[in-house]
């Protein structure tokens, strides 16, 4: 019976095979949109963060505390004033996509576990099924043998 059971389980899951939806949408994106992805990945990172405001510390300290003469781009106030203003949000757009990509990761992560937890789910519903068929075709052999019809015992409990 057991042997059966998983036969006819292993049947089913040949039948009808599980698709996995990101490395379908994955595979059909272009060339652009790979590109668009691997920047995504890499500019949404702590390092290329640590990497701007390392660079913005060193641009602003040189062009602030170096002699006038060695200096390569001397601030002028209202730049000064619209540079500070700017690094805000400068410096937000690595720290949103590194929060996004944090965000799709752990997605990702709770989709593949969803559908661990739904194909073992389907396989233990598939099993049950086909041990109450078990169990109905046995009622009805024990129903025959007793010389009961099966459509008098339906009527009795309709």
């Amino acid at each position: 019976m057991a042997q059966s059971s998983l036969a006819k389980l292993a049947e089913i899951r040949r039948a009808h095979p599980l698709r996995n939806s990101f490395a379908e949408i994955k595979a059909e994106m272009g060339q652009l949109e790979r590109l668009a992805v691997w920047i995504t990945e890499h500019v949404g990172t702590m390092a290329f963060f640590l990497a701007i405001l390392a660079w913005t510390i060193f641009w602003l300290g040189w062009n602030f505390l170096a002699p006038p003469r060695l200096q390569f781009d001397p601030p002028m106030g209202f730049v000064f004033w619209l540079f500070i203003s700017n690094m805000i949000q400068i410096l937000l757009m690595p720290l949103l996509m590194i929060g996004q990509n944090i965000q799709g990761r752990q997605s990702e992560a709770r989709a593949v576990h969803d559908l661990d937890v739904n194909i073992k789910a389907e396989a233990e519903i598939e099993t049950i099924m086909l041990h109450l068929e078990r169990q109905n075709d046995m009622l009805v052999a024990m129903l025959e043998k007793l010389g009961i019809r099966l459509d008098e015992v339906l009527k009795q409990t309709s």
